[in-house]
């Protein structure tokens, strides 16, 4: 049989962003930039929020097609909204996940996007879970992707501690973000930080100008 491949499979998919999340002692922090980018290369928005809330106390970062992305965290909400009617509790993480996962499995061969599903429940506290182009899950307790994560695999690996407190995760992935911004040229604008943690969800929003800087732009 003949196999015929699309452009995007010769050429590779890109994921033209900057996605973060990671646990500490109590919750979770999951963050992006704001930079939407066409091929790669062409920026057509700025102000893009790609930490989406999935339910009360979950979110998830996408990368890659952002049509593609918004399309599957349609359908995990819908999923997830019927499952908690259901189960007559909020959904676990692992649940939005495993929502996700099956969603990129099926239609690995139509989609071109991945996530970072994170948030807290009663069973198992702040989590984090990987969500790969193909819909491999796995659970990670800090993990980065986009194009601007090549970038900064080895601060996140220096830097990163479990159990950090929540203002030493805010700093650190704060400025995670920001090092990518500076040397990814279709990652930028404004970094979008979300903490989870029992006692409810922050919203955190910091401005380009306002990041911290460790090189010459």
């Amino acid at each position: 049989m003949e196999k015929h491949c699309t452009y995007s499979q010769v050429k590779g998919v890109s994921t033209g962003t900057t996605i973060l999340a990671a646990t500490f002692n109590g919750g979770v922090v999951i963050c992006s930039d704001s930079r939407a980018s066409i091929g790669g290369e062409y920026v057509s928005s700025k102000t893009i929020n790609k930490v989406i809330q999935v339910h009360d106390r979950i979110f998830c970062c996408m990368a890659g097609s952002l049509a593609d992305a918004q399309a599957v965290i349609k359908a995990a909400k819908y999923n997830l909204s019927f499952h908690s009617v259901q189960m007559e509790n909020p959904p676990l993480v692992i649940a939005a996940a495993s929502v996700l996962k099956e969603l990129c499995y099926h239609n690995k061969d139509e989609l071109q996007a991945g996530f970072i599903t994170a948030g807290w429940d009663k069973k198992k506290g702040p989590q984090v879970y990987v969500v790969s182009l193909g819909g491999m899950l796995v659970p990670q307790l800090v993990t980065i992707g986009g194009s601007g994560s090549t970038y900064i695999y080895g601060y996140v690996d220096a830097k990163y501690k479990p159990n950090m407190s929540r203002e030493e995760c805010l700093q650190f992935a704060t400025n995670a973000l920001a090092l990518a911004m500076g040397r990814d040229n279709v990652s930028g604008g404004v970094a979008h930080l979300v903490v989870v943690t029992e006692t409810g969800v922050e919203h955190v929003v910091v401005p380009g100008n306002k990041l911290p800087k460790f090189h010459d732009e």
